[in-house]
């Protein structure tokens, strides 16, 4: 058994290319391959078989059950209580309200921002741009 084991871990190792990836799955997938390779040696995998492992011991307790407890309780009618109405309530009316005007309010007119025509700098420029082509020639 240890010989067939010992060859197929041979004829794995000898398999080049069998998992070219990144670094992190070489890893992973050594890892998993070490996994699987313990649990074929421990007997756990497919040679668990020729050796089974002993079943497990299963411990029942006993379940109790508490029964309810019934207590009668004794009832009690209690005769009705005669009230008599309330006496009525008068409201006095009340003093008339006078509200006084307002007190007036003044407003600024909004400050107005003016800005040059939209053509005043272009043709700021342009005869800038004009007058100095003149005196050059």
């Amino acid at each position: 058994m240890k010989r067939v084991a010992a060859f197929v871990l041979l004829t794995m190792l000898l398999i080049p290319g069998v998992a070219l990836a990144g670094s992190s799955t070489d890893a992973a997938l050594g890892l998993g391959a070490f996994a699987v390779f313990n649990q074929i040696l421990s007997g756990t995998g497919i040679f668990g078989a020729f050796n089974p492992a002993p079943a497990p011991v299963v411990v029942q307790r006993p379940v109790y059950v508490q029964q309810p407890v019934y207590v009668q309780q004794p009832v009690y009618v209690q005769q009705p209580v005669v009230v008599a109405p309330p006496a009525p309530v008068y409201v006095a009316p009340a003093p008339p309200v006078y509200y006084a005007p307002p007190a007036p309010m003044y407003y600024a007119p909004r400050p107005v921002v003016v800005y040059p025509a939209p053509g005043y700098w272009m043709h700021r420029h342009h005869a800038r741009f004009e007058h100095d082509r003149r005196h050059r020639d």
